[in-house]
């Protein structure tokens, strides 16, 4: 028996049919190893040895793969045929070798571009070692990542709290998304006019011409500058002889462009689809992978990472062999195309994306895919099709027009191009991201010497404009021009920016937030060689040598670390204060721009005293006065430095009749709150934020005292005596009971709510009918053939498919914003099965025995959060944030007093109700769905 290692299970099912009954094929899921995220995974002072650690879902795997090897013939590693695919190999063949799993069977490596009986059959055939140099510059390029990532972003947290991270590709893509944001910004508008002249030919056939020669000279697309220069030359015109000075007609070619790249197909699918980077990857993985074909899984196109443009010679040859089916002789060059790549550091080992198949034709595919699949495979036929067919011919025409009045003449020009022959362009032509103004229009018969008529001239003003912001497109080509990263990596540096809340989209155009801004700010200024395009691609370039075996890794790695290191030494000793004054000069025109009146932007434009500098909190950074206290006037980072400043001072709104303190609405960086003055004591006061749907011009005393009082006690529970409580958290209000949260519906029910309808709450969700929280939906699917909504929505545990009391997990991997209705229709269908087949008694079994076994690590970890973490619900100016339980607990010590002592029993659930809410505070996740 020969056992064959894949990354897939669907990969290993369909090869498994190929190879037939004396060969075991096992997915090892992808990556069963990396380095755990702790100090120490990777130890330059022991040559960079590097601690991997093996996944806890892989461990499984692993040993039914050793117990496999045991009794095999052969171990054939197959995994993808890159970098990362020779990495995962490489880990499961340590990992059998430490579980002494291999005795004397041989070890071969195998590689296929496509899924196809043919490809693996050929693979199986020609079989070699695993590449230690590949290995290595895998073992390179994770250990750099983990080196930067692990040293640079606990800098990153130290010097500006709020920040998450830093990466040795992400943070370069960051700057590429902040320089351009920075051009825009600095960009000035230039005016420029144009003006065109409708004419006839002798026949009376109209057509535009351009003024394009003034004074003898040629003018540029800016050659006319203003109005008035733009009134002359029309009054010129409109006196004005015209003819026809020269015609030129010449014969040009359009050439196709090259197969797809992951690069180039991303860029298209994002024009011509408007997939984003993540969907079209996922799509492609499911084209690759294959669908079922005459009772066969085949693969649809060849591996979808690569960034070579050439493709294999039996691709070439179907190709060429269905244009001269399909289309008439001239389609067909005389020779096959060949490309060359220009994207730098392009690694051209692996062919282009193409069909594994070309004569299966989109058309016929459609009824086996769905919806993405088929158009993303229609897109990559066509453009494989396309790049082996002949080039487009054109006639393109000028005409140079005289315009004369008097002694003076202006010249004008004309253009047009007529297509002689389509050519590849019967089949696609590729998108551009940002249109440009099409001059290339028919023109009617024009001879040399013609009169022309005048029909209109018309002055057009224009403004130049900024360079556009970054597509997810267009980003990763930019990348892919400077050499920075890999096909790969592309979609997940993209993804972690979204996720780091560094970059935001915005009609698909990429805006960098102010922590993006930030954090390329401080690594320009202290890091900048690390964020320069040129060293991130030189590293590339060494990365690229070790896999040639043209570099020792541990040397590449020895001569990085030794600056970086230094570096990250340097920086640490850097005081805040001053890497706030290195910001504040590098974003000054960002964040202090001239104002209207001249003034100094520096000055507070309350106080007109301090001088605004940027701060940083844990929530990020703010500019603020330095006359705080006297002074709290704040604006967020990407707030209009010149608006009218919101007032500042506190609004008195009366005196709390229980402890004679007055009760102030304020406003901090967070929003409006309400503040009840400290003790004599010198106890720090209650606050409380105002919750949402309450403005602040209609808080009262009233509604102020009763935010003061929360938590509120509803009551003792009939059976416990233990409390319910009623209050506001960070989530918005709850109600509380035995440490267990439950989402209220308004604010109104936390003062409303009474002791029967808390109890009821209780004990539905005792049988699990409430306390739960519907997350909204992310996208509507549409209706379900037996009725209701088919939805989207994001749970705990990942994005679902929701169709009334029916809920189904998506599959691992699948883009939520890409599904489709048919295929939620069969995940519903599913997940309803199952639950009707299985048997209740032993579902609640399991679920109670998995719920005991997490309580201990779970009770845990949420005790250390909230010793570690006592935030508050609302926030001030400048201070540390305290939980709102304590601080009103505080202040209000008078009226606490008093009260009654309802037994240990009680105390020691209030005791557990306060620590409840200190978790909740210190969790990104509501309580009501632990």
């Amino acid at each position: 028996m020969n056992v064959v290692v894949v990354e897939s299970p669907a990969k290993a099912k369909t090869i498994n049919k190929y190879l037939g009954s004396d060969y075991h094929v096992v997915a090892s899921y992808g990556h069963v190893r990396d380095l755990p995220p702790k100090d120490g995974s990777v130890d330059p002072d022991n040559d960079f040895e590097m601690l991997w650690q093996v996944d806890a879902k892989a461990a499984k795997r692993l040993n039914d793969l050793a117990k496999a090897v045991k009794d095999a013939d052969r171990l054939i590693l197959a995994t993808d045929p890159d970098r990362e695919g020779e990495a995962i190999s490489w880990h499961v063949l340590q990992v059998l070798k430490e579980k002494k799993a291999l005795k004397a069977q041989p070890v071969q490596r195998v590689v296929f571009n496509a899924i196809t009986k043919q490809a693996v059959l050929d693979a199986m055939a020609a079989p070699r070692d695993i590449e230690d140099h590949l290995v290595d510059a895998y073992r390179a390029r994770r250990a750099l990542d983990y080196l930067v990532g692990f040293n640079l972003s606990p800098v990153l947290w130290r010097k500006l709290p709020g920040s998450r991270s830093a990466g040795r590709v992400q943070s370069v893509a960051l700057r590429l998304v902040c320089d351009r944001e920075a051009e825009i910004e600095r960009f000035v508008a230039q005016e420029y006019w144009s003006v065109i002249a409708t004419l006839t030919n002798p026949a009376g056939e109209p057509f535009d011409a351009r003024v394009s020669v003034l004074d003898g000279k040629r003018l540029d697309r800016l050659g006319i500058k203003t109005e008035t220069d733009a009134r002359a030359i029309v009054d010129h015109l409109n006196q004005a002889a015209f003819s026809a000075v020269s015609v030129e007609a010449k014969p040009q070619k359009r050439n196709p462009a090259p197969p797809f790249t992951t690069s180039t197909l991303q860029q298209e699918a994002s024009r011509k689809l408007g997939f984003s980077s993540a969907r079209t990857m996922q799509t492609a993985q499911k084209l690759y992978e294959g669908i079922a074909l005459d009772g066969e899984t085949t693969g649809l196109i060849t591996y979808m990472r690569t960034d070579g443009v050439q493709m294999a010679p039996e691709g070439i040859s179907a190709i060429r062999r269905l244009i001269g089916k399909d289309y008439a002789e001239p389609y067909l060059p005389e020779k096959p195309r060949y490309y060359a790549t220009k994207a730098k550091n392009a690694q051209e080992a692996h062919e282009a994306i193409r069909p594994t198949d070309p004569f299966r034709r989109p058309a016929q595919m459609k009824r086996y895919l769905g919806d993405d699949e088929f158009r993303l495979y229609d897109l990559i036929w066509k453009r494989a099709m396309a790049s082996q067919m002949e080039s487009a011919e054109f006639e393109r025409t000028t005409v140079e027009i005289d315009a004369k009045a008097g002694a003076k003449s202006i010249g004008l020009r004309a253009t047009g191009s007529v297509m002689l022959f389509d050519g590849f362009l019967s089949v696609y032509m590729e998108g551009v991201d940002d249109q440009e103004d099409d001059e290339d229009g028919r023109l009617p018969k024009i001879t040399q010497g013609d009169r022309l008529d005048r029909k209109a001239v018309k002055p057009s003003q224009h403004f130049t404009e900024p360079p556009p912001r970054f597509t997810e497109a267009t980003l990763i080509k930019r990348m892919e021009e400077l050499g920075i990263g890999r096909p790969s990596t592309y979609t997940a540096t993209l993804s972690t920016l979204r996720d780091r809340e560094y970059v935001t989209l915005d009609k698909k155009r990429l805006v960098p937030g102010s922590k993006g801004r930030i954090v390329t700010a401080f690594l320009e200024s202290f890091f900048e060689r690390y964020v320069e395009y040129g060293f991130t691609a030189d590293l590339e370039e060494k990365l690229d040598a070790i896999s040639d075996g043209k570099a020792d890794w541990r040397e590449v790695l020895r001569e990085f670390w030794a600056d970086f290191s230094r570096q990250i030494g340097e920086v640490l000793e850097v005081r805040t204060a001053a890497v706030l004054d290195a910001l504040n000069e590098d974003l000054a025109p960002l964040i202090y721009p001239p104002r209207p009146d001249g003034s100094d932007p520096r000055i507070c434009p309350v106080c007109h005293q301090g001088n605004l500098s940027l701060k940083t909190s844990r929530y990020g950074a703010f500019i603020g006065c330095s006359n705080y206290p006297e002074c709290n006037y704040t604006r967020e980072f990407g707030d209009d430095p010149n608006a009218d400043p919101k007032p500042s001072g506190p609004q008195v709104l009366g005196i709390h009749p229980d402890t004679g303190l007055e009760i102030a609405l304020k406003s901090g960086r967070f929003g409006p709150y309400i503040e009840m003055g400290a003790a004599a004591d010198g106890e720090k006061p209650a606050r409380s934020s105002l919750p949402k749907g309450w403005a602040p011009q209609e808080v009262t005393l009233e509604k102020a005292i009763q935010l003061l009082s929360l938590p509120r006690e509803v009551g003792l529970h009939p059976e416990t005596q233990d409390p319910i409580q009623a209050g506001l958290g960070r989530y918005g209000p709850y109600l509380l009971y035995g440490g267990k949260y439950s989402k209220l519906d308004s604010i109104d029910e936390v003062f409303e709510i009474g002791l029967n309808r808390a109890v009821a709450m209780i004990a539905e969700r005792k049988e699990g009918k409430g306390f739960s929280r519907t997350p909204a939906a992310l996208k509507s699917l549409g209706e379900h053939p037996s009725g209701g909504e088919v939805t989207v929505r994001e749970g705990r545990y990942g994005p679902y498919v929701n169709h009334g009391k029916v809920n189904a997990t998506l599959p691992k991997g699948t883009d939520p914003q890409a599904l489709t209705l048919e295929e939620a229709l069969k995940l519903i269908a599913e997940r309803a099965g199952k639950t009707k087949a299985a048997p209740k008694g032993k579902a609640k079994a399991a679920s109670s025995k998995s719920k005991a076994s997490g309580t201990k690590a779970k009770s845990a970890a949420k005790s250390k959060a909230a010793k570690a973490d006592d935030d508050s619900l609302v926030e001030d100016d400048g201070e540390t944030p305290k939980a709102k339980t304590a601080s009103k607990a505080k202040s209000t010590g008078a009226k606490s007093t008093g009260a009654k002592s309802a037994g240990s029993k009680k105390a020691a659930a209030s005791k557990s109700s306060a620590a409840s809410t200190r978790r909740s505070a210190a969790s990104d996740t509501p309580p009501w769905e632990d």
